[in-house]
């Protein structure tokens, strides 16, 4: 079956990966599985990693890394509705000084399960004042009827209700979970409102979530701490760049980004920010139809 799909996907005049990596690995795999000898050659904009040559036509694989709408999110977090809605969050969580916040579908990949326990860890170890931090968690629903999802579900809610218990006092909940589905102008303000964005999946092809916190954030306020094997860590290079598995790493990240000093933090946004914005998806798009347009090249 997989040199079927190898032999599908040479159907196309050009294949697009998130990452060259990607690119690389269907250029090995088309050589291995059906003979392809791939060649050199120039493939769009972002990358160069080769051409294979199928009869008489020439089929380019290269890394275009998908982004996001940048220009609209940053109009909609500089609304006016989206700023009292960013304030009211805060206020409603008690007006704590740094929020954490996460948004993931439920599923195994993203990593929910390491970043609460490092969460956890922190507060357990007196790092962080249960008093002075609040993490929300918005976990929208993912595969509701197969039973390991059902059970991954049950796992993070008790680890939810484990944190709390310690953690919580009456006024203040130390970490909300929401197990919903939110709109986009919700989902700006509370990009707006949290001061720490955590997005560790065990592995996830790109990941636009940490590039929609970045385009909404037009104050240059927040941090972004995120995977290393997330396909945007090779963009965003001025985030915490964690590995997941990596516990202690993940819990020094988590406590860096907290107490950040407010001008490292803005330089380091605005260098996020310059790459959201400038290669967004009508970027992303362009340089699609621009290699499809462009002739082989040695």
């Amino acid at each position: 079956m997989r040199a079927e799909i190898v032999r599908g996907l040479i159907g196309a005049d050009l294949v697009g990966f998130h990452r060259p990596g990607g690119a690389q690995n269907f250029l090995w795999l088309a050589r291995q599985l059906i003979g392809l000898e791939p060649s050199r050659g120039s493939v769009g904009v972002r990358s160069r990693p080769g051409m294979v040559q199928v009869g008489d036509r020439t089929v380019r694989v290269g890394a275009f890394p998908i982004s996001i709408d940048a220009t609209s999110l940053d109009k909609l977090a500089r609304t006016k509705a989206v700023g009292e809605r960013a304030a009211q969050v805060r206020e409603e969580l008690g007006s704590p000084k740094k929020i954490l916040l996460g948004i993931d579908r439920l599923d195994y990949t993203k990593g929910i399960d390491l970043r609460l326990q490092a969460f956890h860890e922190l507060l357990q170890e007196g790092r962080v004042e249960p008093g002075d931090v609040t993490f929300i968690q918005l976990a929208t629903p993912s595969r509701e009827r197969v039973e390991h999802y059902q059970q991954m579900r049950v796992d993070i809610e008790q680890m939810v209700g484990r944190i709390n218990g310690e953690f919580g006092r009456v006024g203040h909940t130390v970490l909300h979970y929401l197990h919903q589905s939110v709109d986009r102008k919700e989902l700006a303000a509370l990009f707006a409102a949290a001061d720490v964005m955590v997005v560790t999946p065990l592995r996830d092809g790109m990941n636009l979530v940490c590039k929609e916190y970045v385009a909404a954030r037009h104050d240059l306020g927040g941090s972004l701490v995120l995977s290393e094997f997330a396909g945007a860590a090779a963009e965003l290079s001025s985030a915490f760049l964690v590995n997941p598995h990596d516990l202690d790493g993940v819990k020094n990240a988590l406590e860096q980004a907290i107490k950040l000093d407010p001008a490292e933090g803005r330089r380091r946004m605005r260098a996020l920010r310059r790459q959201v914005l400038t290669h967004d998806v009508d970027r992303w798009a362009r340089s699609f139809l621009e290699a499809l347009g462009a002739g082989p090249t040695s």
